[in-house]
């Protein structure tokens, strides 16, 4: 799940206060590149009776394509990590900005400053396209964030700008050293199956079977999968907020708890006995 620290609409309190309305009593809150959100949602979950699990989703890159890192159950102040956290949001940072300059040279000018007030260096949040989209919309230039992609924002559109970053398997073996375990993010998005293999021999500790991307014969695929690979299986809603395109996923598409409690087990951090 997203929260306002990454492209989330709700605040952690917010996000809280829904997960319990949905009868979740255990979360995750998976912000990207960012652990900004980590404590305001476990003040916020105690008061609710509800248990947070540090969560993260990291944007590796591989052959210029972004690949969605999940971690869990890690120290989230871990010194390594959290420089690789503060240098993933720099490179967001700068990306955005290049974005914008590409949109000037097309005509397209947007208020920068307040487009970068949202994610200020000081408080940890991380910015990305999203945002940018939002921006687009706001301002005139396209009729919804689906739009901003396709006409702007998307691979091989006039204003995209590939990222720069870690490689899966840096992130996994970042995520091991921090203490989490690590799970390949909605693998039937992306269709890069082929990396599924070599990052389980690297140390990758799960897949994300359940998602609301995945239907029926995507989750037998890749529980298949990881039944062969020997890995364990992640799940959960993805959930952005309200009116985000996935909201009726918040309490229905979870992880079942006998799949919660052996991705918990190969956490090498006491948290998963808490």
């Amino acid at each position: 799940m997203h929260t306002t620290a990454s492209d989330g609409r709700s605040t952690p309190d917010q996000l809280m206060r829904r997960v319990a309305r949905a009868g979740i009593r255990v979360c995750a809150v998976t912000d990207h590149d960012t652990v900004a959100s980590l404590p305001p949602a476990t003040t916020a979950a105690a008061a609710l009776g509800l248990r947070v699990v540090a969560g993260i989703e990291i944007t590796a890159v591989s052959g210029g394509v972004d690949v969605h890192m999940l971690a869990y159950f890690f120290d989230p102040q871990h010194p390594e990590l959290t420089a690789f956290l503060a240098a993933q949001r720099e490179d967001r940072r700068r990306r955005v900005i290049e974005m914008l300059d590409r949109l000037e040279s097309i005509g397209i000018v947007l208020p920068r400053t307040r487009l970068l007030k949202l994610a200020p260096k000081t408080t940890g949040k991380a910015i990305g396209r999203p945002a940018l989209a939002r921006l687009l919309v706001a301002n005139g230039h396209a009729r919804d964030i689906a739009d901003a992609f396709d006409r702007y924002l998307a691979a091989g559109r006039p204003a995209f700008i590939p990222r720069r970053g870690a490689t899966p398997i840096e992130v996994v073996d970042l995520i091991r050293r921090a203490g989490g375990v690590s799970s390949f993010a909605h693998p039937g998005k992306i269709g890069l199956d082929d990396l599924l293999a070599p990052l389980a021999a690297a140390g990758l500790t799960a897949i994300e079977v359940y998602h609301p991307d995945h239907d029926a014969a995507a989750v037998e695929k890749y529980g298949g999968i990881a039944r062969t690979l020997k890995l364990a299986v992640s799940g959960g809603s993805d959930y952005h907020g309200p009116r985000s395109g996935r909201a009726e996923a918040l309490g229905h598409v979870t992880l079942p708890a006998d799949a919660f409690d052996e991705l918990a087990s190969r956490a090498p951090r006491a948290e998963r006995h808490a």
